[in-house]
């Protein structure tokens, strides 16, 4: 049950030997670590002289004091005490002379804390426990102590315990005690403890704390606000630190990194809270391929030991390609099912609607292959499929059955399989019990849409006993090549920036800036795993013409907004680059946890809220005045609209 603690703190302890050499003139040094690191010492500084998940029959005969919750009672003859390390049996006296000592731990409810001293014995023969790691031993116990009592819980402190994320959010405390809650918070600490001394130690990074009161930046996600005391001026909360480390670079502080707190002013998901960490990194004179060699060093040295280790170099993706091959810029590349296009092969084709998309502008023609499908989707899938695809995308998606004898295929269906079939077998490499979804529009679009489908057939697929995505796989990518700008959403005719305003142009394609700046690729990078994007980065403008020609003629912002940036950028800022790595999203992945909340000690709800100490709280109307605001309460039907239009909303 808590192996795993054993073998995070062997893996703290193995020994490793490095040399660096750190930043130059006066501090340059050799840096030696030591070859043999202490196992940590966890009885330390307290009242007890061991954990509960560490005594073995190496400790026969020794008196120990040992202090936990009592997790379980049988028959008042012996109890299991928990701390964060394990179990341990415990052995209540039942002598007249040790009748205190039997009160206080018969007594004492369920995950009371106490305090026990006694001996460490052998279990009887026959009655040890191997599932237990302290199973050959039992605690003969001399004295004990009720160090709290504790009332009837909500719900019981055992993984296995179905319990709502609400009620686990509103008694955290409590969620926190359950033996996967310690386990992601504690290899989260090891794994940070390891990229702490892979970037300081051993590559000469220097940890900088940056701002937490800042000013609003142009662009990006909502901010969260926060008033002065100062009438009509307001901080906002840093989305990242991202201006700061800039200024650092300029500042001549030339690796710098921080394990950063960021704010987001938009609802929680499965993979993003309003308040998030990153592992933020920023370099001087380096390229693009210095810090993807960095950062694959990064994950490979802080690796936990029980998973498979990290191979590197991670491989490499364009934009493009992976638009084109998955449909998305974070492709989960554990399983095939890749975007074919079979434009080609209908460009003569009799049927109507293939005709009408090859007729327009970037029209192509799309497949993907779903192994095994005519055997594990059924019917209500398929319409299922159609329907997000007439619904979401406004597009067509005509499933094809490779068997000739199956009446599930369309008058189209039949005749595309009469006209093409053997191409289609061909060129999609399929099965005679493979399905392909086939569709046609726009090349961007029809990608979207089929990446869609993707994943979503895997899903069902999976959930049907079909193993395509290994849990113990990790898939790493780097996508490339990013456009620099896209079309608004609201308004095409004018860019926006695929990354954030700082990113630089890629060099080949600088003289397209001035003339047709959507055909101009970006020096930026992400960094995918499994299909999500844990890691996002860029090599920034480090010249103050080249940065306010992009604000405030591409981009169109204020440029007064980031004055101070334009300025420092004019007084010798050397060229640089960076990453930030999501610390939350990438523990969620190592751990298996199904949301990023499960790796955070204290997250918030769906809604953005604690559930625990009910916060945002209202204030009272005495304690604004300093900041020379009030609260405009919203009518009813402004409510349900804000509640409508909420990024958590079921509809939005």
């Amino acid at each position: 049950m808590f192996c795993w603690l054993s073998r995070l703190y062997r893996s703290l302890s193995r020994p490793t030997r490095r040399t660096t050499q750190l930043i130059g003139g006066s501090f340059s040094r050799s840096l030696v670590l030591s070859s043999q690191r202490r196992i940590p010492e966890l009885s330390s500084f307290v009242a007890r002289t061991n954990t509960c998940g560490e005594l073995r029959s190496s400790h026969l005969g020794q008196e120990v004091t040992l202090c936990g919750w009592i997790q379980y009672r049988r028959q008042n003859i012996f109890l299991v005490l928990r701390d964060f390390h394990g179990l341990v049996q415990v052995i209540i006296p039942q002598d007249e002379s040790a009748a205190s000592v039997k009160k206080i731990l018969c007594e004492a409810p369920m995950e009371s804390v106490v305090q026990v001293s006694g001996t460490v014995i052998s279990r009887p023969p026959g009655q040890e426990n191997p599932k237990m790691p302290t199973g050959e031993i039992e605690i003969k116990v001399k004295t004990a102590k009720l160090l709290n009592s504790c009332k009837k819980l909500p719900f019981e402190i055992k993984d296995f315990v179905k319990k709502t994320e609400a009620l686990r959010l509103q008694y955290r405390y409590l969620d926190l005690r359950g033996v996967q809650m310690q386990y992601n918070l504690r290899l989260r600490s090891q794994m940070v403890m390891k990229m702490r001394e892979y970037l300081c130690n051993l590559h000469g990074f220097v940890d900088i704390e940056t701002p937490t009161l800042f000013k609003r930046t142009p662009g990006g996600a909502k901010e969260f606000v926060i008033p002065s005391r100062e009438p009509g001026k307001f901080y906002s909360l840093p989305q990242s630190p991202q201006q700061f480390k800039q200024l650092l670079m300029v500042g001549g502080l030339d690796r710098y990194f921080q394990v950063a707190r960021c704010y987001r002013d938009e609802g929680s998901r499965p993979d993003r809270q309003p308040e998030f960490t990153q592992i933020d990194i920023e370099m001087s004179f380096v390229e693009q391929t210095g810090i993807q060699s960095l950062i694959e060093g990064l994950l490979q040295y802080s690796w936990p030991s029980d998973k498979d280790p990290v191979v590197v170099p991670f491989p490499s993706m364009t934009f493009a390609e992976a638009l084109a091959s998955y449909g998305t810029d974070k492709p989960d590349t554990r399983f095939g099912m890749k975007i074919v296009d079979i434009s080609d092969m209908f460009r003569n084709t009799e049927v109507g609607f293939l005709q009408d998309a090859l007729s327009k502008p970037q029209g192509t023609i799309k497949a993907i292959c779903i192994p095994e499908g005519e055997k594990y989707l059924k019917r209500k899938d398929i319409e299922s499929i159609r329907k997000f695809a007439a619904d979401h995308f406004n597009q067509e998606v005509l499933p094809i059955f490779l068997k000739t004898n199956n009446n599930w295929n369309s008058p189209v269906a039949k005749f595309i399989m009469e006209e093409q079939g053997l191409g289609l077998i061909r060129l999609l490499e399929t099965q005679e019990e493979d399905v392909v979804l086939l569709t046609a529009g726009e090349h961007k679009k029809a990608c979207s849409l089929l990446g869609k489908l993707r994943l979503e057939c895997a899903d069902l697929l999976e959930a049907r006993g079909v193993v395509l995505r290994d849990p113990a796989l990790f898939s790493f990518l780097w996508v490339v090549d990013f456009p620099l700008f896209f079309p608004k959403e609201e308004n095409p005719k004018e860019l926006e920036t695929a990354h954030h305003p700082f990113t630089a142009p890629h060099p080949s394609d600088i003289h397209h800036l001035y003339t047709e700046p959507q055909k101009v690729r970006s020096q930026h990078y992400d960094l995918v795993l499994n299909g999500s994007e844990i890691g996002g980065g860029s090599i920034r403008i480090h010249d103050a013409e080249l940065q306010h020609y992009i604000l405030a003629t591409v981009l169109k912002e204020d440029v007064k907004l980031l004055s101070h940036l334009l300025q420092a950028l004019d007084y010798g800022a050397p060229p640089h680059g960076g990453i930030a790595i999501g610390l939350d999203r990438l523990m969620c992945l190592v751990t298996g946890a199904p949301s990023i909340r499960d790796v955070i000690a204290f997250p918030k709800s769906f809604q953005g809220h604690d559930l625990m100490s009910n916060a945002p709280d209202s204030i009272p109307p005495e304690e604004l005045k300093p900041y020379h605001i009030q609260v405009s309460w919203p009518t009813d039907s402004e409510t349900e609209k804000s509640s409508l239009n909420h990024p958590c909303h079921p509809e939005s």
